[in-house]
């Protein structure tokens, strides 16, 4: 047994030393929108600690977050002009490249974290991921945004009704525009580096993100009402510019892979485990914290049917997929 494990200890830091050797001296810049200290810039400090480490120090990780290098649409560009090597963004932002990525930002899709972990982890997340390697993107892996919730500085949301009239920040794409518009409100679009200023000056009167967003942007400074409404879920795809991973040496693509598949997996249960306390830190910085009734959630589901109908019919092949990977988690 002695001579087994340390012919394997053997091989172990063989292969490690072997990864670091093949292992050139390169940098990556990885983007993202949220502060520092959210979860996800939590788990691009994971991956920045393991690239260096398996790289041996050859492999250096910059991190540019809270939106430091633009907007997400920025970001897409120059990842494909190849002068950013990294991102993590909204999957259902690349609908812009692939329209089948609009099922990300489906509402309701997903009932729990576990669930999508299954669905992105497995075969349909891998092929929408694949979906982008003619748009000049490598789709690594997933992290988790989480599920989305309302505020606004106008009034308390306890129903449906309460929603209409307001006028609502919106993730620049179709299917969130149009269901803020099934529900009576004003969408605006608007990329997310400008949301507080327009919180603040009244350009806008709310807007819907998860808990550690809201809490890691400070919108509690400009956003008096929150309402739990759980009504999307957002993977985040981390991506590499395919200008850059075709550079690569093998060694170096295993390196970086694991690093993704790693901090996604630590990433992920870091956001579950800070949903609370989160939560707590908004009460505590003045939010008025409200839930939806059983009666009034199963309206707002309804009210979303006729827009998941109506961008489903584009992309019917990708919705069927999807629906039928989240039945089989069902069973």
């Amino acid at each position: 047994m002695k001579r087994v494990f340390l012919k394997s200890l053997i091989a172990t830091v063989a292969l490690a030393a072997a990864g670091v050797a093949a292992a050139q001296e390169r940098t990556i810049k990885f983007a993202n929108q949220n502060a520092p200290g959210h979860p996800i810039v939590q788990g691009m400090e994971k991956f920045k600690e393991l690239v260096e480490k398996q790289s041996g120090g050859k492999i250096k990780v910059n991190l540019f977050p809270g939106g430091a290098l633009g907007s997400d649409q920025a970001n897409v560009s120059a990842v494909q002009g190849g002068t950013l090597e990294m991102v993590a963004m909204n999957s259902g932002i690349l609908a812009s490249q692939v329209k089948d990525f609009e099922v990300f930002d489906f509402p309701f899709m997903f009932a729990s974290g576990k669930e999508a972990d299954a669905v992105v982890d497995g075969p349909f997340g891998k092929k929408m991921h694949a979906r982008l390697l003619d748009k000049g993107i490598v789709g690594l892996g997933y992290y988790e945004l989480g599920f989305r919730h309302l505020t606004n500085s106008k009034r308390p949301i306890t129903k449906v009704a309460d929603i209409e009239g307001l006028k609502l920040r919106v993730i620049p794409n179709a299917i969130n525009v149009d269901w803020v518009k099934a529900l009576g409100a004003n969408p605006t679009p608007l990329p997310f580096p400008e949301l507080y200023a327009a919180l603040e000056q009244k350009a806008v009167d709310g807007q819907e993100n998860p808990v550690a967003t809201i809490n890691g942007a400070k919108l509690y400074e400009v956003q008096k009402h929150l309402a739990l409404t759980g009504h999307q879920y957002n993977p985040q795809s981390v991506m590499v510019s395919k200008k850059f991973w075709d550079a690569l040496s093998a060694a170096e693509k295993k390196i970086i892979e694991e690093a993704v598949a790693e901090s996604s997996r630590f990433q992920r249960q870091q956001a579950r485990n800070l949903v609370a306390s989160i939560t707590d830190n908004l009460k505590k910085n003045g939010m008025q914290v409200t839930e939806l009734p059983a009666a009034e959630m199963a309206l707002l589901r309804e009210k979303m049917k006729p827009v998941i109908a109506k961008h489903g019919a584009a992309i019917a092949a990708t919705v069927a997929e999807l629906e039928a990977e989240l039945a089989k988690q069902r069973r």
